[in-house]
């Protein structure tokens, strides 16, 4: 698009007049300043210095193709088709729809707003516009269900590797995925697989990550407050959006790559040493036939799976590999509730 091409044009921070950019565009002068009016109102800052030319004085902090790519590197799979969309009902839901429709493996689509984002659990995910990075990402593994299965803490790892690269802090990690800051959730990752039938190994999955980047307290509701936080409110200092909507498909890409190839190991050890979980007393939620039921556990490590150990009252151990465990200390629950 010419539109994309004049922008290139001005990211070097050079002035550029309009008699160059039409002369290379073969375009009015009217035309150019059309589409400088454009770009102004999706909130780049185009200085226009008279006798001279336009110059980029600085860019809007959006989830856009053209922003991401600024900051993407070439990746192998993931992010060779990258679908951004200003509003969507759900990253995940378009995701699924794409694989059935014939979508490439790897496909990724961003979001500045989701209006039915989903979390694990059948909760719903809170994805206010131009707060947060909302994203999804098709893998076609075609691979056993037990081989998939740690995919969902790999890209909890993936997700404080691309904090850490752009923000210079690394989150902890709650079992099994959820990145945190200060005893409070950062992010949100919803792992959903389909199955072939025939052959009953994972055909498709939708890997769904919804990072908090610049959200106040005011932008959540008030139950999900008390266990919210953002990267923002964290660092005192504001986090690009497209900078690290960029490193998370790069580590994604990385991710995607060692799954294929069955290597789990430095996934397995970041999360031994992230995972905030290991060594305090826990809930274990199990919902047997609509009775919830807690039992009092303490977390003691994970297995080659990626699966909790636990230690009940009695001093036995046992794995846990599914469910809802919360953790004395964490979101805000202490001893006392």
């Amino acid at each position: 698009m010419i539109r994309d091409e004049l922008l290139s044009c001005l990211r070097n921070g050079n002035i550029v007049s309009g008699e160059e950019f039409s002369r290379r565009f073969k375009l009015s002068r009217a035309a150019v300043w059309k589409i400088v009016d454009g770009l102004r109102r999706q909130g780049y800052v185009i200085e226009a210095r008279t006798g001279l030319g336009y110059r980029l004085v600085k860019t809007p902090d959006i989830l856009s193709e053209q922003e991401i790519r600024v900051f993407l590197k070439e990746t192998q799979v993931v992010g060779r088709d990258l679908y951004c969309f200003d509003e969507i009902d759900s990253t995940n839901t378009f995701i699924k729809k794409l694989s059935v429709s014939g979508g490439r493996d790897g496909a990724v689509a961003v979001a500045n707003c989701q209006t039915a984002g989903r979390g694990r659990m059948k909760r719903t995910f809170q994805s206010p516009k131009n707060k947060g990075i909302y994203m999804s990402v098709l893998f076609n593994p075609y691979m056993t269900p037990e081989r998939a299965l740690p995919v969902s803490a790999m890209a909890g790892v993936s997700v404080c590797d691309a904090i850490e690269r752009v923000c210079g802090i690394r989150p902890g990690l709650k079992w099994p995925n959820d990145p945190v800051l200060n005893n409070r959730k950062v992010c949100g990752i919803l792992t959903e697989a389909s199955m072939e039938g025939e052959t009953g190994l994972v055909q498709f999955l939708t890997v769904g990550i919804g990072i908090n980047v610049s959200q106040t307290e005011n932008d959540f509701s008030p139950d999900v407050a008390k266990m919210a936080t953002s990267l923002t409110r964290e660092l005192n200092h504001p986090v690009s959006r497209p900078e690290l909507a960029a490193a998370l498909i790069e580590e994604l890409d990385i991710l995607y790559t060692r799954l294929r190839q069955g290597d789990y190991n430095y996934y397995l050890s970041a999360c031994r040493r992230d995972c905030v979980t290991l060594g305090k007393q826990a809930d274990n939620i199990n919902n047997l036939k609509n009775n919830i039921n807690f039992e009092i556990v303490t977390a003691i490590g994970l297995d080659e799976h990626f699966g909790l150990i636990v230690r009940d009252a009695d001093g036995n151990e046992r794995v846990i590999r599914s469910g809802e465990v919360s953790v004395r200390g964490l979101y805000g629950y202490t001893d006392d509730k």
